[in-house]
């Protein structure tokens, strides 16, 4: 099974708010998902992102894929350079 850290629109028309979640690659964008790691709010003045860092690492030495939007957040939060050391150190 492909696991994907990926985003799950929810909110109104034109107000979009997402949920970062970790889902077969097969399900549908807004389908059924195993586990919510944080959320992404575009839409606030300045962008809302918060991630439990300790889930998304989990998944991340688990094997997950994040999408390209998700890595993208992950970086800007430093996601990525613990998940890159963390794989330095083993």
């Amino acid at each position: 099974m492909a696991v994907r850290i990926r985003l799950k629109r929810m909110g109104a028309h034109k107000a979009p708010f997402y949920r970062v979640v970790v889902s077969d690659s097969r399900s549908p964008r807004d389908g059924r998902f195993i586990e919510e790691i944080g959320y992404y709010n575009p839409v606030a003045q300045p962008a809302v992102v918060k991630i439990d860092e300790e889930k998304a690492l989990k998944w991340l030495q688990d094997g997950a894929q994040a999408s390209d939007t998700v890595r993208s957040l992950f970086s800007k939060a430093g996601l990525m350079t613990k998940f890159h050391e963390s794989k330095l150190k083993k």
